[in-house]
């Protein structure tokens, strides 16, 4: 069965990765996979946790948020703190970009990423942490030459999304894809070849190693064109 926008079942959307995007940020990226939308940003502040102080080392954190409109209705904001959806984002999140970081020894800084989804249509959760590995990157330059310590940058790390709709393996998942999927999964990875988080849910059939099996080879397939766009876009 054809997908809705015509796409092979192992082909990504269109993907852009624009660093630099907010100015103001110690590293920026805007993320675009097809209709979703994400800017990430990187702030180093000079503070870390309470649990932290006095260790000598820095934190990685990060929060998630979806603007009232990024959706076909408007969502309301939450003003009262993040809601269980938006926690469990933020945390996948940060647990994935953590794992592209060598150590935490530079210093009492803490990198704070925000992944705010402008427009979304699916994968909105891998496409941050896609755009947000870069805008980390860019953050632990400047911290590198801003503050004296060794780059504690030392991989890059992607995300995308795979299910099964109609009974076929699909890669990065539209929207309406994502709400008709039997399985669908967000695989994280480190490159080249590290698994960080491997989510699958079976949304209507619970599904075999097979079917694993074929998810997982299709996500390699997509992480390996992620990491190849990411590099292009660090030699921009």
């Amino acid at each position: 069965m054809a997908r809705p926008d015509g796409r092979r079942p192992d082909e990504l959307r269109r993907v852009v990765l624009e660093r630099g995007a907010n100015p103001h940020a110690e590293g920026s990226c805007l993320a675009r996979f097809g209709g979703t939308l994400v800017m990430c940003t990187a702030s180093v502040e000079r503070r870390v946790p309470a649990w932290r102080r006095g260790s000598g080392l820095g934190w990685l954190t990060a929060e998630y948020a979806m603007l009232p409109r990024a959706t076909t209705e408007r969502n309301a904001r939450e003003r009262r703190g993040a809601g269980g959806r938006t926690s469990e984002i933020q945390r996948l999140i940060g647990r994935s970009l953590r794992a592209a970081l060598t150590d935490f020894d530079f210093g009492e800084h803490t990198i704070t990423v925000d992944c705010d989804v402008l427009q979304a249509d699916g994968g909105t959760r891998t496409a941050a942490i896609s755009g947000a590995a870069l805008a980390v990157s860019d953050a632990c330059v400047w911290l590198a030459d801003n503050a004296g310590v060794t780059n504690p940058f030392g991989r890059l790390v992607a995300a995308v999304s795979v299910g099964i709709v109609d009974g076929e393996a699909r890669l990065d998942l539209s929207y309406a894809e994502d709400a008709a999927a039997d399985v669908d999964a967000n695989i994280v990875m480190a490159e080249p070849d590290q698994y960080v988080e491997v989510q699958g849910t079976a949304e209507q059939a619970p599904f075999d190693r097979a079917a694993l099996d074929r998810l997982l080879d299709l996500a390699d397939t997509g992480l390996a064109q992620l990491f190849a766009a990411q590099r292009s876009a660090l030699e921009q």
